[in-house]
C-alpha cells in the first residue's frame, strides 16, 4: 500500500469524529425505549458497524485512485467526485439522527444517499470490481438503516402504530 492508502482509509472517520464532537450532549435517543423496534441494533453495533464500513469504504476508494493513476487527474473526477458526495450526504445523515431526531428528512437523505452508493458501485465495477465488491456491505447496512428510519418516521407519523412500554410487575 502507498503512503497515501492510510490517508483513504482515514479521511471518512473526519465526518463522524467532528460530528460527535459537536453533537454528543445532544443524541436524539432515535433507537431507545419506549419507541425501539425490536430489531435496533444496540448502539455498539452501530457504531462499529459504521467505523468498519467507513474503513472499507475508504480502501475501496484508495483502490479506484490507485488503478486510475493516482494525483489529481481529470479521470478521477466522477468516480471519486461521486464517493465524496456520496460520503459527504452520509455525514449529514449521520448528523440527522444524532443530533435533528428528523426521521422524515433522514429517510428522504438516505434514499438518496442509496442512489448515490448504487451509482458509485456501477462507476467503480470497470475500474476495480473489487473496490465496487467493498461497497456491497454498505448498501446492505443502507437497507437496514433506511428501513429503521422508514419505521420510525411512519410511528412519528401514526402515534398508534408505535410500539407501547410494557408494564413490568414487581
Amino acid at each position: 500500500m502507498r503512503p497515501q492508502g492510510p490517508i483513504f482509509v482515514g479521511l471518512p472517520h473526519l465526518g463522524p469524529i467532528l460530528i460527535w464532537t459537536i453533537t454528543q450532549n445532544q443524541m436524539s435517543g432515535w433507537c431507545e425505549v419506549p419507541k425501539k423496534l425490536p430489531w435496533c441494533p444496540p448502539h455498539k453495533i452501530i457504531v462499529l458497524v459504521w467505523t468498519t464500513i467507513y474503513s472499507v469504504m475508504g480502501y475501496a476508494s484508495y483502490l479506484v485512485w490507485k488503478d486510475l493513476g493516482g494525483g489529481f487527474r481529470w479521470p478521477l473526477v466522477l468516480p471519486l467526485g461521486l464517493y465524496a458526495l456520496q460520503l459527504i450526504l452520509s455525514w449529514i445523515v449521520l448528523t440527522l439522527f444524532l443530533s435533528a431526531d428528523n426521521s422524515g428528512q433522514a429517510l428522504m437523505y438516505l434514499l438518496l444517499l442509496f442512489g448515490l452508493v448504487v451509482s458509485t458501485v456501477c462507476i467503480w465495477h470497470p475500474i476495480n470490481k473489487l473496490a465496487a465488491l467493498l461497497l456491497l456491505p454498505y448498501l446492505a447496512w443502507l437497507t437496514v438503516t433506511t428501513a429503521l428510519t422508514f419505521h420510525l418516521w411512519r410511528d412519528s407519523l401514526c402515534p398508534a402504530q408505535q410500539p407501547q412500554p410494557t408494564e413490568q410487575g414487581n
